[in-house]
């Protein structure tokens, strides 16, 4: 059991499951629902500064709303406190998470409160997209380069989250899929090619001053975007391939099979 077989099983009766965000129709527009955990020893360590924590675990669920194309509209946050936690640690979490939320005028609207034996946190936002306009991972058609939206390198390499609402906003109408690189870029376009049906060539990656290629291929939490467009349209970003027919999910690097290696949460634990 991994990560995708998870998600492929439950999209199965739940057809909601398996984008950046949960896309919702509404009358005017379209809802757009994610949620993302924030665990002491997986996603953080305990000596990291609490307003570190607190932007870190809103960046990441705004960067999900903009693969959508979308604009983050209410957060939730609910944690469960650790017995090292204090008040001063409790606000500076909060000052760094009202940090990010203010900058994309995001309102918090409320949460829960608990407690554990670790530090926990469950980041909920709430977007929307014009209607049927939401960037899909399913759109890639053969002939459409391959995107990302800056240089890569994985969490060793860069440590601020910036989420790219500009630039999912830009790419709507133009690009024919899209998604945030969380767990690598391996394993993310694998996944990006699998929904879409298509295989991916890459003729390059661009890499974070300091970083290795390996680093930015499999490392994750980048958090740029990673989008695919018809040729000859214009688009900020780096181009880095293509895609083509052929086996679906499957990935080469200048010619040669690239291994499916990414973050996997059933397998790895970072800090």
């Amino acid at each position: 059991m991994n990560e995708d077989t998870l998600t492929r099983k439950l999209r199965r009766r739940w057809p909601l499951i398996g984008d950046d965000c949960a896309v919702i129709p509404a009358r005017a527009v379209d809802l757009l629902f994610t949620s993302d955990l924030s665990i002491e020893g997986v996603h953080f360590a305990r000596q990291s500064s609490p307003q570190e924590i607190g932007y870190r675990a809103a960046a990441r669920g705004l960067s999900d709303v903009a693969a959508m194309g979308g604009v983050p509209h209410y957060c939730l946050v609910s944690f469960a406190l650790a017995p090292w936690t204090d008040q001063r640690w409790i606000d500076g979490f909060y000052s760094g998470l009202e940090k990010l939320l203010r900058k994309t005028k995001t309102a918090l609207a409320g949460g829960d409160i608990s407690h554990a034996r670790e530090f926990l946190c469950d980041v909920v936002i709430w977007g929307s997209v014009e209607k049927g306009k939401a960037l899909l991972r399913s759109g890639a058609r053969p002939g459409n380069d391959i995107y990302v939206s800056g240089p890569l390198g994985g969490w060793r390499h860069k440590r601020a989250i910036v989420p790219r609402l500009d630039l999912g906003r830009k790419l709507l109408g133009k690009a024919t899929s899209c998604m945030d690189i969380s767990d690598g870029l391996a394993l993310d376009l694998h996944r990006l090619a699998l929904a879409s049906g298509v295989e991916a060539h890459l003729d390059s990656v661009p890499v974070l001053k300091g970083a290795t290629r390996k680093q930015a291929l499999h490392d994750g939490e980048d958090y740029q975007l990673l989008y695919t467009v018809p040729p000859r349209e214009r688009v900020p970003g780096i181009r880095i391939g293509s895609v083509v027919e052929g086996q679906p999910g499957r990935v080469t690097l200048e010619g040669k099979p690239l291994p499916v290696i990414g973050y996997d949460h059933f397998r790895q634990h970072r800090s």
